[in-house]
């Protein structure tokens, strides 16, 4: 099994959408390429924490991502990136949907330069190469969202208002 981390705007519909993706064999949300592990997601984009309690930490750079555990036998990482293009708009910076800033931003983290370049590869391949607005950087540090941010469209579907991507396409892999 190989790891590699992929950013897409809000993490709730990333891992809504590519947990179903054949080859994914697990995923976990979470922040990728801050400058602290420390940093906490706020529970429902909200300025509290699930207990309620305030969480004033200052954005340390991170971007929201999937950590996605494949099956290199099954997929591969370019396979992955034309899943991730399905639910992105790669022109965009910082921005997806209704969701903007920095941590929004999309792109492709790993510790497996293999990984990187695959991706790589996949961009310059197209043809709108030279719009394409997603990083490909090398993962230096990641940690994992509160529970309640792991899965959350599958326990609070409710929620996906809050998520631009669209229902049908979350689970177009079901």
């Amino acid at each position: 099994m190989e790891q590699i981390y992929l950013a897409g705007g809000c993490l709730w519909g990333v891992q809504e959408f590519i947990k179903y993706v054949p080859g994914v064999i697990s995923t976990e949300a979470g922040r990728a390429n801050g400058n602290s592990a420390q940093t906490k997601i706020y529970a429902v984009k909200s300025n509290t924490t699930e207990n309620g309690t305030s969480n004033n930490s200052d954005y340390d750079g991170y971007a929201e991502c999937v950590q996605i555990e494949f099956d290199p036998s099954i997929t591969s990482v370019t396979i992955l990136m034309e899943h991730l293009f399905e639910i992105i708009d790669p022109y965009s910076v910082n921005k997806q949907g209704v969701d903007v800033g920095k941590k929004y931003r999309t792109g492709v983290y790993s510790t497996n330069t293999l990984h990187l370049t695959e991706a790589e590869h996949y961009i310059t391949s197209r043809d709108d190469a030279d719009r394409i607005a997603l990083e490909i950087l090398p993962l230096t540090s990641y940690a994992a969202s509160d529970d309640i941010h792991q899965h959350h469209l599958s326990q609070f579907p409710e929620d996906h208002h809050l998520c631009n991507i669209p229902w049908d396409l979350l689970h177009k892999y079901k």
